[in-house]
């Protein structure tokens, strides 16, 4: 390919992933709006709002199946496209609808029915995206000297982890402007209009897809007979590999072993402790500069001091510490010394939200390595599909905890330290565990060897 080619399908790839992954970022405003309106609007209490919202996540813990249709079942000659317009179809029709109607008749079923058709749109259309990552990832990769292959052009590749990070920059850059934009006028505008503004955007989003042809990405050609039962005996044996069993296994248990208390401090910092929403709001964009300043930082230098497992367990570890610093927080141990409770929320508590995700970066770089040809799509959904079922299980862990201690408004969440120390311990145990995740020099290898036998 030309290189004016290549800088032509880059920049396409990068319109469509951009505006892609940046609305899938965005989705923190119109989800910051039903905490809210919940709260105040249908007055639910901190373990209803948890159950809820985990519960929303259901439709993402079928991103397989999703990938596996994205993989082997065309529309019009294309199998990403299609899908990534489809996603963001349902979630433009669920979000208007939830703007349409009238507030009075918006009851907690009803709620939950649009939660879980936004959430499937925006799975589908996650789905096809990472699929076009995973599959011009693995184009950007260095081929072996020993090959008599062509290396890729440097106008399509600098690393293989570039294109992860550009779309994390896009997520993350999303993620600022909705929680900043939503701190600012959660209580200014009524829930319904934020909710129409994500709704117009994912109408754009659809819009600008339907506009590309996938022709013009260039991704991979699949072969005519890669149907369904194949794209499944394809994933069942990437399965069988056990350095991507082992990593995947690890790293959904990383987050199921932590029992979630989102729904508690909400209740805490906003019904205790009388933070405006604002702050929350301004906490959240700098958890979301954290990530851009992470990525970065991961990209330009850190993915090459460092393996892979190494960050990914120093980042459980600093979840830990920070779970820690919590405790001193609610036992106002950081009052004492003079630090207001907003200036400690919006600094350690936007950083410990989004410390979740940090190594999500690093292990989709893992992935990418290990992911055999022709199942990119079915394998990235497939690790997504692990992580949205564990996030559910701790969501689900939370609230059973909080039952357990004893934490409630009409105690004054007095069990509240006990818990996050119980989280902060949960958080250390996959550590014992972390030699599942390979070593780059491991990755390296078992790449090879499959290409070798492919």
């Amino acid at each position: 390919m030309a290189d004016s080619d290549s800088k032509v399908v880059g920049r396409t790839q990068r319109r469509i992933l951009g505006i892609g992954y940046w609305v899938q970022g965005f989705r923190c405003l119109p989800w910051m709006a039903v905490i809210f309106f919940l709260k105040d609007g249908v007055g639910v209490d901190p373990s209803t709002i948890q159950l809820l919202l985990s519960s929303a996540n259901l439709p993402m813990v079928a991103k397989p199946l999703y990938g596996v249709l994205s993989d082997a079942l065309y529309l019009s000659g294309q199998h990403r496209i299609p899908y990534i317009a489809f996603g963001a179809f349902l979630q433009a029709l669920s979000w208007l609808a939830l703007a349409i109607i009238s507030p009075s008749s918006i009851s907690i079923t009803t709620m939950a029915l649009y939660l879980l058709l936004s959430n499937l749109g925006a799975s589908i259309a996650e789905v096809a995206n990472d699929a076009i990552v995973a599959e011009v990832g693995k184009q950007q990769q260095p081929t072996s000297s020993k090959t008599s292959q062509p290396s890729p052009s440097p106008a399509s590749s600098s690393s293989s982890g570039e294109l992860q990070s550009f779309v994390w920059i896009a997520s993350s850059a999303g993620g600022v402007l909705g929680n900043l934009l939503g701190g600012l006028i959660i209580n200014r505008v009524s829930p319904q209009k934020m909710f129409l503004l994500f709704g117009l955007l994912a109408s754009l989003q659809l819009f600008v897809t339907i506009m590309v042809r996938e022709s013009s990405l260039n991704l991979p050609k699949r072969a005519s007979d890669s149907g369904v039962r194949k794209q499944l005996s394809q994933l069942t044996i990437a399965l069988r590999k056990p350095a991507i069993a082992r990593s995947i296994t690890w790293f959904a248990l990383s987050y199921a072993v932590i029992p979630a208390l989102t729904g508690t401090m909400f209740f805490y910092q906003t019904e205790h402790l009388k933070i405006d929403s604002s702050v929350l709001g301004i906490s959240k964009v700098f958890g979301q500069v954290a990530m851009l300043l992470w990525s970065i930082v991961y990209n330009g230098s850190l993915k090459r001091m460092a393996s892979s497992r190494t960050i990914i367990a120093g980042l459980q570890v600093a979840m830990a510490l920070f779970m820690l610093s919590d405790v001193l927080f609610v036992k106002g141990v950081y009052r004492s010394i003079g630090v207001p409770d907003g200036v400690y929320v919006v600094i350690f508590s936007g950083l410990l939200e989004v410390l979740f995700f940090f190594k999500i970066l690093p292990f989709s770089v893992v992935i990418a390595r290990l992911c055999p040809a022709g199942c990119e799509g079915s394998l990235m959904a497939l690790v997504m599909s692990a992580v949205a079922l564990a996030m559910i299980v701790s969501g689900y862990l939370g609230v059973a905890l909080a039952a357990y201690v004893g934490v409630t408004p009409a105690n004054e969440f007095s069990g509240l330290p006990k818990a996050i120390a119980i989280q902060a311990v949960c958080t250390l145990v996959p550590l014992f565990w972390s030699s599942c995740i390979p070593e780059d020099e491991q990755e390296k290898s078992s790449s090879s060897s499959r290409t070798k036998s492919e």
